[in-house]
């Protein structure tokens, strides 16, 4: 394919900045979510419904997104996503102004399926380039989540204080904010993932066989019973479990002991950082390193990170501890994603990845739940050593996988 190198870059810089914009987005309304979901009930009971009804609208989105996109293609499903978050922003507006909880809840629903569409965004990357480059094409767009973790908060004073200034409630402006970056990304998606994605993965499996399956697409229930999936499903979901597990109940450990709200946001800051900025490196190190040691290296920092959560109650010790888990996060995830884009051929890609990402944001919802439960019984330690012995299996699996003699991402696919 002429040009392909230069289309390829063009296509992740396009999905890298989207995810920026819409990250930021994301962001802002996750930090008032639990605010407004207590001032609209009254109830502080109720502040972590909010949040559970977004993971639900991301594990639903994630299958509609993966089984729609490869019919209208990678680009309009895309976009389509990034529609259904600015309506479910401009409801949660209304929800906020009318004080109507039930109408709060739909809004962020439609928000939450937007950030399945955004988080499929990774696959995207990695269906434009060859085996031995996907790992870095993940980790670019994923990187662009560390821009909207800087900027996410950073929008919601400002805009809460417009929005009172043009008669609106102060809480509505991060959504009001949150809409408007995801039209600049619906806008961004549609006009520049030119050509189209799907078509460029396809050609690109013409061209270079080796660099996909060439096998029929086979039904979803015999794809993830191949083991390289299985690898690549275990780790992301059960990653994604550990990372949530400490880090949904820190803030409410540190406030038992006594620290300020300055301290829990540095803590939650570190943890962000490391799971976003040292997106190159892991992606740099899937591709080189291959697949195998690199989530045996994100699942090993995970259960470190865990261990070392578990008894601490000083500032420094959690800082640490939670960066760590959020850099062994990283790791895992986007070698993960990478070890599951080389197992399927072009017309597989979609469905298997919306349903990889189902599982991960069912994982997640659930795990918050659980750990909640944990903690009240066993404590801080107790959850983190639960949460260190869940990272076990991504690690037992990525050694199996790597005795099986997968090495490195760019042998031949016969060999997978």
């Amino acid at each position: 394919m002429k040009d392909y190198d230069r289309i390829a870059k063009k296509i992740t810089l396009v999905l890298f900045l989207s995810q920026s914009l819409s990250s930021a987005g994301f962001i802002a309304a996750f930090t008032v979510n639990a605010l407004v979901g207590v001032d609209l009930t009254g109830q502080p009971a109720m502040a972590g419904v909010p949040g559970a009804l977004y993971v639900v609208g991301q594990a639903c989105g994630a299958m509609v997104w993966g089984f729609s996109m490869e019919r209208i293609g990678r680009r309009r499903g895309l976009a389509l996503g990034q529609v259904f978050g600015v309506i479910g922003g401009a409801i949660a507006v209304a929800a906020v102004v009318h004080r109507s909880f039930p109408l709060f809840l739909f809004g962020l629903v439609l928000v939450g399926m937007a950030r399945s569409a955004v988080d499929l965004g990774r696959f995207v990357a990695a269906e434009v380039h060859l085996p031995a480059k996907r790992g870095r094409a993940i980790s670019n767009v994923v990187l662009g989540s560390t821009v909207g973790a800087i900027f996410g908060p950073l929008l919601v004073g400002p805009m809460g204080q417009i929005a009172t200034w043009a008669g609106y409630p102060e809480l509505s402006g991060a959504y009001i904010a949150g809409a408007a970056v995801l039209v600049l990304a619906a806008g961004l998606i549609f006009g520049g993932l030119r050509p189209e994605p799907r078509d460029i993965g396809r050609e690109l499996a013409r061209i270079h066989p080796g660099s996909a399956p060439q096998q029929a697409p086979r039904p979803l229930s015999e794809i993830i019973r191949h083991p390289g999936v299985t690898v690549a499903m275990v780790t992301m979901a059960f990653s994604q479990m550990v990372m949530v597990v400490p880090m949904s109940i820190t803030s409410v450990h540190m406030k038992a002991h006594q620290h300020s709200l300055a301290a829990v946001s540095l803590v939650i800051s570190a943890h962000t950082f490391g799971m976003y900025a040292f997106s190159i490196i892991s992606g740099w190190m899937a591709d080189r390193r291959g697949r195998g040691p690199v989530i045996i290296l994100g699942s090993a920092v995970m259960i470190l990170s865990c261990l070392m959560a578990g008894p601490s109650v000083n500032l420094f010790p959690l800082v640490v501890a939670l960066f760590l888990l959020g850099l062994g996060w990283n790791f895992a995830y986007v070698a993960g994603s990478a070890l599951l884009a080389d197992q399927l051929s072009p017309g597989e890609r979609a469905k298997t990845q919306g349903f990889n990402d189902l599982l991960l944001n069912l994982g997640s919802g659930a795990s918050q739940v659980v750990s909640g439960v944990v903690y009240a019984v066993g404590g801080f330690g107790v959850m983190g050593g639960a949460a260190a012995a869940l990272a076990v299996l991504p690690l037992g699996v990525a050694i199996w996988w790597q005795a099986r003699g997968h090495r490195r991402p760019s042998a031949p696919m016969s060999s997978r």
